[in-house]
């Protein structure tokens, strides 16, 4: 008898959590836009209940009230699963959010459909094998998406100022690169050349008007972000690094959201884009190119503020030489931006301003 209850499931060990009596369920989603299908299993990953459900927060609420506690909650990472996550987070004892690349890795299958995707995630979160993405607080992802806003704006000005040069060069019209988009300058072109066609005088005016625009949704954008008394002290400590402008702070800060989750400088680094992905067999260790898998936002703008940084410091500066004498230029960028990210890092762990290293010896030596 006793050998019979040690092989039955009731006596299992793992449909138990913490030694207590309750039974943990584990409950994958696989969210879309219109509806949400669920499966839920017990920890021995016997089937409970599965089926779909609307994505409406009225639907979610009723639907949580069906089931059973304590329970823990899985999703794919997906464009809708910002307020998802929120919403269902103080019902369940967690919520966990899966990357959605190395999930397709774990659980890729020749049959593929909304319920076993719901059931693999469940298992997946049931076995611990979910591989989990870090989940920003609210109010980070909210100023968050007002900078991707931002950087959105700035993308369709630069896209209307390069469909007007086309325009320009379509119909022969000479003009001035450098001056082009200067207000006056842009007026004198419109109003006193005889070779800009008619056709095109509608387009090019229309194209103006959509760039003036973006000019002015951009500085309020910046400036209530600055001011953010959540954001404000952060980034003045940022500022203080050589070659770290508003728009590099800002972009660290809130793409970065906690810091604490990088246990060294290589995974942040690595998290930024800033490193190439390691192949390695027996004895062999292979480079690729840089890994696509990265946060882009960040990395480009630490790409671009690295071509900029040598000029403002001279540690930096030394950096970018010492990987020119190799001969690549781009390396030598891509050096700059991963000593901005220790930099960054550095700061942001001692909560302090930063110091350059000529200072802190003189410091010493005195």
């Amino acid at each position: 008898m006793l050998r019979k209850a040690e092989l039955s499931c009731e006596a299992d060990s793992e449909n138990y959590l913490g030694g207590s009596s309750e039974t943990m369920y584990f409950i994958g989603l696989d969210v879309h836009k219109k509806t949400i299908s669920y499966c839920v299993k017990d920890a021995a990953g016997r089937m409970y209940k599965e089926g779909k459900i609307g994505s409406t927060r009225r639907e979610l609420d009723n639907w949580i009230r069906t089931l059973p506690q304590p329970r823990m909650i899985a999703m794919e990472a997906t464009i809708f699963t910002g307020w998802i996550y929120d919403h269902l987070l103080p019902h369940a004892e967690k919520v966990k959010v899966a990357h959605p690349l190395m999930l397709r890795a774990i659980a890729a299958a020749k049959k593929k459909n909304d319920r076993i995707d719901a059931g693999k995630i469940a298992d997946c979160l049931r076995c611990d094998f979910l591989p989990e993405c870090h989940m920003s607080t609210p109010e980070i992802r909210d100023r968050r998406r007002t900078l991707r806003y931002r950087n959105l704006v700035l993308r369709q000005m630069v896209q209307m100022k390069n469909r007007v040069s086309d325009l320009l060069m379509e119909s022969g019209v000479s003009y001035d690169k450098q001056r082009l988009h200067k207000v006056g300058d842009f007026t004198d072109l419109f109003s006193a050349s005889e070779e800009i066609n008619e056709s095109i005088r509608p387009l090019l005016k229309l194209s103006r008007e959509h760039i003036l625009r973006s000019q002015r949704l951009d500085r309020p954008l910046i400036r209530s972000l600055e001011r953010d008394p959540l954001l404000s002290e952060r980034l003045r400590r940022l500022r203080t690094i050589p070659g770290v402008g508003p728009i590099t702070a800002l972009t660290w800060a809130l793409e970065i959201g906690d810091y604490t989750r990088f246990r060294s400088v290589k995974e942040a680094i690595s998290y930024c884009g800033l490193c190439s992905a390691e192949k390695s067999s027996a004895d062999k260790v292979m480079r690729t190119p840089i890994s696509k898998q990265r946060n882009k936002h960040i990395q480009h703008i630490l790409v671009e503020a690295a071509k900029m940084a040598p000029r403002y410091s001279h540690e930096l500066a030394l950096v970018r030489d010492k990987e020119m004498q190799k001969g690549n230029r781009n390396r030598a960028t891509l050096a700059v931006a991963r000593k901005m990210v220790a930099y960054m890092l550095a700061v942001e762990r001692r909560q302090q301003d930063f110091v350059p290293a000529e200072q802190l010896a003189g410091k010493a030596v005195a």
